[in-house]
């Protein structure tokens, strides 16, 4: 009888020495953490390459829309003084208008800051006509005049110069 408690209390040792050996199993082991740790950092190196394009996008359509406070000027200074004529200097926005200066002012700022590069502003001699042209950070163009045209274009070409005041 002796032998067979034993033999019990021998069982069930081994039995709990089993369990606990499967409980301290349940833990990652280092390369199983390391190897998840890897994959997150490749996706999140893939989101960020992803969303550099989408900032550049955004900066792009800020100087798009910065440009149609221009041409919007535009036609308030025509409203004001019957032509375009100080709505450009040396081939950029003027920023020297005695009403609209100031806004002109900030919104050249605005451009400039989002990486945006003055290509062209020229008005016409006689005032009647202009065009406005931005280098944008895509590479591509967008180009605003007196007609009311607003264009992106990958080339200016002939666009927006002494001769053509307007963006095609």
């Amino acid at each position: 009888m002796e032998e067979q408690q034993l033999l019990l209390w021998e069982l069930a040792i081994l039995v709990m020495s089993v369990n606990k050996i499967k409980y301290m199993k349940k833990g990652f082991t280092l390369i199983e953490l390391l190897v998840v740790i890897a994959i997150i950092g490749i996706l999140a190196s893939i989101v960020m390459i992803s969303m550099s394009g989408a900032s550049n996008q955004a900066k792009d359509a800020r100087i798009q829309g910065d440009l149609t406070q221009v041409r919007s000027i535009a036609e308030l200074i025509k409203n004001d003084d019957g032509d375009y004529d100080t709505l450009c200097s040396a081939n950029d926005i003027a920023t020297s208008d005695d009403n609209y200066g100031t806004q002109l002012s900030v919104i050249k700022a605005d451009m400039v800051s989002q990486g945006g590069t003055a290509y062209n502003c020229l008005a016409e001699a006689s005032g009647d006509e202009y065009c406005v042209a931005y280098l944008l950070n895509s590479g591509d163009y967008y180009c605003i005049d007196s007609d009311g045209r607003a264009t992106t274009t990958a080339s200016m070409g002939s666009n927006c110069t002494n001769t053509d005041y307007d963006c095609g």
